[in-house]
Parts: structure tokens; C-alpha cells; sequence
């Protein structure tokens, strides 16, 4: 059966058509038939008992800089959608906040993937603190003497800030390096978040693996390798993907944490994994289904829309 689908976004006009996860999630929806409406987070709105926002029907195709085909906009109850996608991108801040708690007040009547409770109460950095033993060692605090005593323990340490996304701010700290209370310092003040301090993993030299989740289930992986020079390995900032099959530690981390995922409506999920070590757990807008779907041949925005469509058939 045809669903009415929002996708909550940032602006569909600019994005990289053959990197862009939700462009291959709207591609797929529309190839299955459904009917597909557009609109950011800022158009969105509560008003006098309704969950509402100002949308555009949409059309896509993959055709570079002839991508997408908006219609005007339309007053649109989401009471009245079947499917509300999530997917502007971070920063985690209190705007982001406000349109899970929005969202809240329809799901599950109509259906919001992810779980928008969910996504707020598990930010990427810190559901990994559920899972100590399969994380490094790691620290969140904002009192530099904590971040102190962390940095004298481990020596070698990346530091980061809590809600930060794409490898921005992200730094490592060698055992001669000196700059701990100056980056303080900085991030202090434009922000009054902690930081985010982990044990610096030299495997990440050989790469920091995406793998994707779908419904709690791993489905693949990309490997995302820094370019030279770099510790960060993000492809916003220049990493490589390649090619990369899941090992048993990667399976062992997944069944750990893919209950957890499924039970809590994390239908689309991407984590991260330097080693033998889980560093992070996207929820908000994971990334990687275009690249995975080209080098391992497989059709993953079609797994979860299957999913997707199976919840909304209940």
C-alpha cells in the first residue's frame, strides 16, 4: 500500500546525490510507490492541538544539479502522514531537541523513524556508555583536572566535543603535545557542554568502520580510511572509503548492542568501530547506505524500507 512519507531534512537542493543517505531513502520510497513530501526542521510547528508542518510535495531523480522537483507548500498535519523521517543532520543543540519532543506527540500513530524519544535520550557519544566493555576508555567531563588526570593516564588521547558530528573539533593529543587547556579554554567558551576524551586507537591509521544496522541487524560495512596526515577519518573532511567485510568482533559488538537498537525503534542505525573497538552509535542522521550499496552490490535502502513497511502494516 502507497504511504504518505515526510522527510525532515536539511535542503534537499544541495545535496551530494551520490553520497547522501535520505536522497537514496527518498529515491527507494518513491520507487515503491509512495508519496513524498519535504520540509526543514524550522517549518515545523505545534499548533493548538496539532503536530504541523509547512511542506513541499516531492519528486527526485538521479540526475546531477536536476536532482528534485519541490511543488509550493502545503499546510500539512502530520497526524495525517504515515511516515516522518528524521534526518536533518547535527549539531545535537536544543533546536534539535525541540523537534524530537514535537514528533513525540504523534509517533506512533504516525510512524517517526527513529524513535524520536529515542534519538534524544540516546545522543551517539553517550549510548556508548551502556557498553563499557566494548568501548575504549573514555571520558566525559567539562573540569579541566579531570581531563587532566585522563590525558596523564593514557598519554595518547582524542578530544572532542559532545555534540559535535562530521569530524569537526575533533583533536588528538600526543604525550608531548601541550594544548589540552588551550582547546579548554576554547571550546569553554562558545559552549558550557563537556568534552568528550578517548584513548587515542592507532588502528584508526588503518581505518574507522561504518557499520550499518538496519532494525538492529548488521547489514554490511564501509571502511573509512584518513587521509594522510589526518587521525580524523570522517568523509567530510577527506577520508577514503573502501571496501571492508564484518569480522567476528564487529558481529560480537552488533549482537551486543542490536537488541538494544530494535527494541527502543532505531530502525537506521550506523556505528562506529577503530579495532576491536565500538566508538560511537549514530542515531540522529547515520550516513554510509550509497557507499555500502556499491561496493557490496546490495539494495539497503530497500531493507529498510521493508522494515519500515512491515511496522506500518501492523
Amino acid at each position: 500500500m502507497p504511504l504518505r512519507v515526510a522527510f525532515q531534512m536539511d535542503p534537499i537542493g544541495s545535496v551530494n546525490i551520490d553520497a547522501d543517505s535520505t536522497f537514496r531513502l527518498a529515491e527507494e520510497a518513491q520507487a515503491r510507490g509512495h508519496e513524498l513530501f519535504f520540509y526543514t526542521p524550522d517549518k515545523l510547528s505545534w499548533d493548538e492541538g496539532s503536530v504541523r508542518a509547512r511542506a513541499q510535495r516531492m519528486t527526485v531523480r538521479r540526475v546531477q544539479g536536476d536532482h528534485v522537483t519541490l511543488a509550493p507548500e502545503e499546510d500539512v498535519d502530520l497526524a495525517d502522514v504515515d511516515v516522518v523521517w528524521l534526518r536533518q543532520d547535527p549539531p545535537f543543540d536544543m533546536g534539535y531537541i525541540t523537534t524530537t519532543h514535537l514528533l513525540d506527540l504523534i509517533h506512533p500513530k504516525t510512524l517517526v523513524v527513529n524513535d524520536p524519544f529515542w534519538v534524544r535520550n540516546y545522543p551517539e557519544k553517550l549510548l556508548v556508555l551502556r557498553f563499557p566493555d566494548l568501548t575504549p576508555p573514555t571520558m566525559i567531563a567539562r573540569d579541566l583536572a579531570s581531563l587532566r588526570q585522563f590525558k596523564a593516564r593514557h598519554g595518547d588521547i582524542i578530544l572532542k566535543p559532545l555534540y559535535g558530528n562530521g569530524g569537526a573539533g575533533v583533536f588528538r593529543l600526543d604525550p608531548n603535545d601541550r594544548n589540552l587547556a588551550s582547546l579548554h579554554e576554547m571550546f569553554s567558551g562558545f559552549n558550557r557542554e563537556p568534552l568528550i576524551a578517548q584513548k587515542f586507537l592507532p588502528a584508526v591509521s588503518k581505518g574507522d568502520k561504518r557499520v550499518i544496522l538496519v532494525n538492529g541487524e548488521p547489514v554490511g560495512a564501509i571502511n573509512r580510511v584518513p587521509a594522510e596526515g589526518e587521525t580524523r577519518s570522517n568523509m567530510h573532511v577527506g577520508g577514503r572509503p573502501e571496501k571492508v567485510a564484518l569480522t567476528a568482533r564487529d558481529r560480537e559488538i552488533c549482537a551486543a548492542i542490536g537488541p538494544v537498537l530494535r527494541e527502543n525503534g532505531q530502525v537506521f542505525v550506523g556505528i562506529d568501530i577503530i579495532g576491536d573497538w565500538l566508538t560511537e552509535i549514530n542515531l540522529t542522521s547515520p550516513t554510509g547506505i550509497q557507499e555500502l550499496e556499491r561496493f557490496d552490490n546490495v539494495n539497503i535502502a530497500a531493507k529498510i524500507w521493508e522494515v519500515i513497511e512491515a511496522k506500518r502494516a501492523k
